[in-house]
């Protein structure tokens, strides 16, 4: 049995958004683009939604290995989610490049260093509370993983965000298992899972393929999509062609057959995209 855990408290963005009414179809489709990392392109009921934008070539020790990202694909968004303070997550550059600046939702702790950034328009969201926006619902769930921002940041709350427009998209961010996962979203159509990093080895806080595919069998989402990986590699080890840059999405796959058949899985590479009408499937959108 499936059990909705309440809404402690909603908050509404008054951002001038209006639930789109130009078509039946537009109503009905959600588009989704995987920008690479973290970052996918959520288009559903006309409004436009990112998730921890992040366009560099380089953040930090790690350089881009997916192709450049399109901007026009990240122009005129209306609302950015952030998961949280890691700065391949939380993007400063990234984020102030976003011309007009969208609404941001962001986790407790992480709207100081974003209005100390220039960031305009953030608001705060906690596990439990939702927030509309043009006739979209975004809910903040629980997450696990690092709050620290390295190396010697403040810390933040990290979350997960379940979407619900014309379809319900949970948005994972970075987590590893946890309870709740279990009917986190009663019949969810999408799950944006991570499968791994950006390194050939995992830390504490994190979903492997095997365990993603678990993640499964808890959410029992109709659709999921393998994110956080193939996009960003160490600087210097992009000559060796590491396999951990192209082998998380198949071994997910091949686990999720196993352990959880009834979810339809679909790899999208960096700058791939598809939409979901009425529940087909129609990819290279």
């Amino acid at each position: 049995m499936l059990v909705h855990t309440p809404i402690a408290r909603q908050v509404r963005f008054d951002d001038g958004l209006k639930p789109n009414s130009t078509s039946t179809r537009e109503t009905t489709v959600t588009r989704l683009t995987y920008i690479g990392h973290a970052t996918v392109l959520i288009d559903t009921l006309g409004v436009r939604i990112l998730t921890d934008p992040l366009f560099a070539n380089r953040v930090a020790h790690l350089r881009r290995q997916a192709p450049p990202v399109d901007r026009d694909a990240t122009s005129r968004i209306d609302l950015v989610l952030i998961s949280h303070i890691h700065e391949d997550h939380m993007h400063l550059p990234s984020l102030r490049s976003l011309d007009p600046p969208p609404r941001v939702l962001a986790p407790a702790g992480a709207v100081p260093i974003l209005v100390q950034a220039g960031i305009q328009n953030v608001q705060e969201l906690h596990a439990g509370e939702s927030a509309e926006a043009g006739g979209v619902t975004i809910v903040g769930t629980k997450a696990r993983h690092s709050r620290l921002r390295y190396p010697f940041g403040p810390s933040a709350e990290p979350m997960g965000f379940v979407i619900r427009g014309s379809k319900s998209v949970y948005f994972a961010g970075d987590t590893d298992l946890f309870d709740e996962m279990n009917g986190l979203e009663p019949n969810l159509d999408v799950a944006l899972l991570p499968v791994w990093g950006w390194g050939p080895t995992l830390s504490r806080g994190h979903l492997n393929p095997r365990r993603a595919a678990e993640a499964l069998r808890l959410l029992r989402p109709h659709m999921a999509i393998p994110i956080h990986w193939g996009s960003y590699s160490p600087i210097g080890m992009s000559w060796l062609n590491p396999s951990f840059l192209t082998r998380p999405p198949r071994e997910f796959k091949r686990a999720a057959s196993e352990i959880a058949p009834n979810v339809e899985v679909h790899v999208l590479v960096p700058g791939a995209g598809a939409e979901l009408v009425e529940g087909i499937w129609n990819a290279g959108t």
